[in-house]
């Protein structure tokens, strides 16, 4: 079996419709793809309506939590959206995106950039609005060659001279809300320096203490020694290690599959679910 546990759509900040996402996964020849958009499970009707034979699509969404003044992602798996508190709370995120995304458009104005929140919502489109969106605007506008260099200092990294902050999600509240839907977590990328600061690894100890199931080991933005050190780390505080590509369509240079979860590791995760199920394609 072959599971991407990690994918955006435009429902979020991915350039793939979920439709176009689902038949993608299929034609690389994925088993398991799991729909993971920031903070939104807008995509997953789209993604199950067109769900290929042969493909199963597990639902979830992308976290965005904030630890000791560090942002951290977390994957949330097959939860229950309509769990009050869980999806007020990711509403919250959600409605903080947009004056977020203005304030970092108003900073780039500052530095002399001539980029407009119209060029941004256009990019974004019906989609959670995040920085990969500016990111794709200071492309097109020359002022960087690809979206990977945004995430600077220069520019919009967690410590950049346009970043805001939004709302986020205390962790620890990450998981109990995740588990009171019935999900499983997974931090993700959760040494992924060139993204900005990371928690250190007694914060992950922490997080393991609280009911975090997983860590994501095996991504693009972990080299081989970090991902041998993460996956030490998860045999020693019992937690699953997964595997991903964290695809955003052409907006980033991973490919579907690229990195993937182990067949073990996957049915634990279906395993501890109990707020929902992996959907079975029959040729959507």
């Amino acid at each position: 079996m072959r599971i991407d546990l990690h994918t955006h759509s435009t429902a979020s900040d991915g350039t793939d419709t979920p439709a176009e996402l689902v038949r993608g996964a299929a034609a690389a020849g994925l088993d398991v793809v799991a729909l993971t958009d920031h903070d939104t499970v807008g995509g997953h009707a789209e993604a199950r309506a067109a769900l290929p034979a042969g493909l199963t699509l597990v639902t979830g969404a992308e976290l965005s939590c904030r630890l000791d003044g560090v942002s951290l992602h977390m994957l949330a798996y097959l939860f229950d959206p309509e769990e009050p508190e869980f999806a007020r709370e990711r509403e919250l995120v959600r409605d903080d995106r947009v004056p977020r995304a203005r304030g970092m458009v108003a900073k780039l104005r500052e530095l002399g950039v001539p980029v407009t929140w119209e060029q941004v919502a256009r990019i974004a489109g019906d989609g959670a609005v995040g920085r990969p969106h500016i990111a794709t605007a200071l492309v097109d506008l020359g002022v960087i060659g690809s979206v990977s260099d945004a995430f600077t200092s220069e520019w919009l990294a967690n410590d950049g001279r346009a970043y805001v902050e939004k709302h986020e999600l205390d962790p620890f509240d990450a998981i109990r809300l995740v588990k009171a839907a019935g999900g499983v977590t997974v931090f993700a990328h959760p040494l992924a320096v060139k993204r900005g600061s990371c928690v250190p690894e007694s914060a992950i100890a922490e997080l393991a203490a609280a009911g975090l199931d997983g860590i994501e080991v095996d991504h693009m933005d972990h080299d081989a020694p970090t991902r041998a050190r993460l996956r030490g780390l998860a045999a020693d505080l019992g937690l699953l290690a997964s595997g991903s590509s964290d695809y955003h369509g052409s907006r980033k240079t991973c490919r579907l599959g690229e990195y993937t979860t182990d067949p073990e590791v996957y049915g634990e995760i279906v395993r501890r679910a109990t707020g929902a199920f992996p959907v079975p394609g029959t040729g959507g």
